[in-house]
C-alpha cells in the first residue's frame, strides 16, 4: 500500500522548487545585466512567473540577491566535498580532487562565474556579500591546508609556509576563473585545470603522477 504524501510536505517541496527556479533566473539575469540593473521584473520574466511570486518568496531584491549568493556558496561547497569523498584518502590524490573540482561544469559555468565576480565587486561596500564570500573559502582553505601539511610531510619537501601557500593556490584558482570569464573562446575549463595541475607537478615533483 502506497503511503500518501502529506499536503504540508508537498507544499514545502513546491516552495523549495519555486525558490530554486527564481534563484536560477536571478543568476541568468545577473550574468547578463549585472547586480545593479537586475530587477525583480527581469527575474520573474526569466523564470516565467509573476513578480508577485518573487515578492512572496523573497520580499525584495536584496533578499533575493543574498539568497542567490548563499545558493552559489552552498553549491560550491557541496561540489568540492563530493569530489573529496570520491577520492582515495591520500594527500596528493585528495589535493588533485579538491583543486580539479574548481573546474567542474557545475560550478565553473560561465554565468555562475560572472555572478561570483559581480558579487565580489560589491563585497567591500556590502558586508553581507563579503561575509558569504568569505564563507565560500573558509572550509575549503582549512581542508586545503590540512592536505598540504600531509603532502609536505609525506614527500619530505622543504619547509613551506602552508598558510601563504594556500593563499597563493586559491588566488591562482580565482585568477583562472577570471581568465575563463574574459577569454572563454580560447581558454576552457580543461585548460584552467591543466594550468593548476602543471603548477602542482612543479611544486610537488615526487607526487607528479597524481597531478
Amino acid at each position: 500500500m502506497t503511503t500518501p504524501v502529506k499536503p504540508q510536505t508537498t507544499r514545502r517541496f513546491a516552495k523549495a522548487v519555486r525558490r530554486r527556479q527564481l534563484i536560477e533566473a536571478a543568476i541568468q539575469s545577473i550574468a547578463k545585466r549585472g547586480l545593479g540593473d537586475t530587477t525583480l521584473a527581469h527575474v520573474s520574466q526569466t523564470a516565467g512567473l509573476s513578480q508577485g511570486i518573487v515578492n512572496l518568496h523573497f520580499e525584495n531584491k536584496e533578499n533575493l540577491l543574498n539568497e542567490t549568493l548563499k545558493y552559489l556558496r552552498l553549491e560550491y561547497e557541496e561540489n568540492w566535498r563530493a569530489a573529496l569523498d570520491k577520492a582515495p584518502d591520500e594527500p596528493a590524490t585528495q589535493m588533485a580532487a579538491l583543486l580539479r573540482s574548481d573546474y567542474h561544469a557545475k560550478v565553473a559555468d560561465l554565468k555562475k562565474i560572472a555572478v561570483w565576480f559581480a558579487f565580489w565587486g560589491e563585497a567591500k561596500s556590502r558586508p553581507t556579500y563579503k561575509k558569504i564570500s568569505q564563507q565560500k573559502v573558509a572550509g575549503y582553505n582549512e581542508i586545503l591546508e590540512t592536505i598540504l601539511e600531509r603532502l609536505i610531510k609525506e614527500g619530505d619537501y622543504p619547509a613551506m609556509d602552508v598558510t601563504i601557500l594556500t593563499q597563493g593556490i586559491t588566488a591562482m584558482a580565482d585568477g583562472l576563473w577570471l581568465n575563463l570569464l574574459i577569454n572563454s573562446k580560447d581558454f576552457k575549463r580543461s585548460d584552467a585545470e591543466n594550468v593548476m595541475m602543471q603548477y602542482l607537478r612543479h611544486l610537488f615533483p615526487k607526487h607528479k603522477d597524481a597531478f
